[in-house]
């Protein structure tokens, strides 16, 4: 394939629409700026030729490349999010494209004490005469998950333009708003995605692939103390949030937290907590590979809190347990020919392929479990949610010609 590559005059038009989330908000999507870039997207793929596609009130984006021939082939989606994480502003990025590094630190212009180092990021090491995009130091750059969108966008192009050659099915394109809130997919109709499988382009280095996530739980701790006036509190009070207090510091710390796991191994994670004398909330997540272990981590915050609830007679507690998403593998295992496809075009791309399992969530889990099994693919994203966040252009072509390649050889299975 000789493609004619848009992928960097893409992301860098992308990266400057500020699409920031707002975990706050009721709305979806929770931000209506997320719609400035879903409409670009719009008339651009119209402008490829790509006649169907259309954004709705949620600010997703459905795009379909018809089959080009007449055998029955499944159809294949390719998914990515517009929106950027709240973690760091992504208001006025200023993308920088550091051409043909030479393996030097990156001091980044509007904050020079901002700098980018092969010793902190050694894969910066393999990207040696790559071209090196960031931002100028204030604020995240967005490949995450920009760099999915515009590899999806180059892919739909050549299909349309540079590879037309490539026989297949349905090819369609699905952009989502608010992944980086958990709800990235909560408004998306299944029905409209000619396609039988697909896969998230929401990855980082060259070659990484995620067939497993976490399972996710999040569960509320609500506290209920004993009021009692301070001067004449003797004997009475119980103080919900030193009831909270205790319960936290009783969570283990060489295990089951996020800061002493890592690889396959779950967790417990106090994330958020809010109170007064008689009601505190604790808010956590659970995660963990085994979706059946979820119940143990509830377990374990239901058993601390009773131990610890023993010197507090006066007091109570609920714990409301809710299912947040769930790994994905339990599904992809059924269809082994997706993880084939993948590892296969990547292999053809001229990539290492480097399985691996996601310790979070993608908008692929959810799909996965509505009846879409998606797995995740690499698309260059390094340091996000950072303002060292960085991406490499080479890489992420690498990424187009792997979709290609998927498309055509899911093409030749029928």
């Amino acid at each position: 394939m000789k493609l004619q590559h848009t992928l960097k005059d893409r992301f860098l038009r992308y990266v400057q629409i500020d699409t920031e989330a707002d975990p706050f908000s009721t709305t979806s999507p929770s931000t209506e700026k997320q719609k400035n870039l879903s409409r670009l997207l719009v008339e651009e793929l119209q402008a490829m030729g790509v006649k169907d596609a259309y954004t709705n009130e949620y600010g997703y984006v459905y795009a379909t490349i018809p089959a080009n021939t007449d055998k029955e082939i499944e159809g294949v989606f390719f998914c990515a999010h517009v929106d950027t994480a709240p973690d760091v502003t992504g208001k006025d990025v200023k993308p920088i494209v550091h051409e043909n590094y030479q393996g030097q630190d990156i001091v980044l212009p509007d904050d020079t004490s901002q700098v980018i180092t092969p010793q902190k990021y050694p894969q910066l090491n393999q990207k040696i005469g790559h071209d090196i995009i960031t931002a100028s130091g204030t604020t995240l750059l967005g490949s995450d998950d920009k760099s999915g969108v515009a590899i999806i966008m180059d892919a739909m192009y050549q299909l349309m333009h540079t590879a037309k050659d490539i026989e297949h099915g349905p090819v369609s394109a699905l952009f989502t708003t608010d992944e980086e809130i958990g709800r990235g997919v909560v408004h998306v109709d299944t029905s409209l995605i000619p396609a039988t499988f697909g896969y998230t382009l929401d990855g980082g280095d060259i070659g990484d692939y995620a067939d497993a996530n976490f399972s996710a739980d999040g569960a509320v701790l609500t506290i209920h103390g004993v009021s009692a006036h301070p001067g004449y509190a003797k004997g009475k009070m119980e103080h919900s949030m030193k009831i909270a207090g205790r319960i936290l510091a009783a969570l283990p710390t060489d295990e089951l937290c996020p800061e002493s796991t890592a690889g396959m191994q779950g967790f417990v994670h106090p994330g958020h907590i809010e109170g007064g004398l008689e009601k505190t909330v604790i808010k956590f997540i659970l995660r963990d590979f085994e979706t059946a272990k979820l119940k143990d981590r509830a377990d374990l915050i239901r058993s601390i809190t009773e131990k610890v609830l023993e010197d507090f007679p006066g007091s109570s507690y609920e714990l409301e347990v809710k299912e947040q998403y769930r790994n994905m593998k339990d599904v992809i295992d059924q269809y082994p020919y997706i993880t084939d496809l993948a590892l296969q075009a990547m292999k053809e791309a001229n990539v290492t392929a480097k399985p691996k399992a996601i310790r979070g969530g993608t908008d692929g889990a959810v799909l996965s479990h509505r009846g879409l099994p998606c797995p995740n693919i690499f698309a260059a994203e390094q340091a996000i949610h950072s303002r060292h966040e960085w991406t490499s252009v080479q890489d992420m072509e690498k990424a187009v010609e792997t979709i290609l390649h998927i498309v055509r050889l899911n093409g030749e299975r029928f």
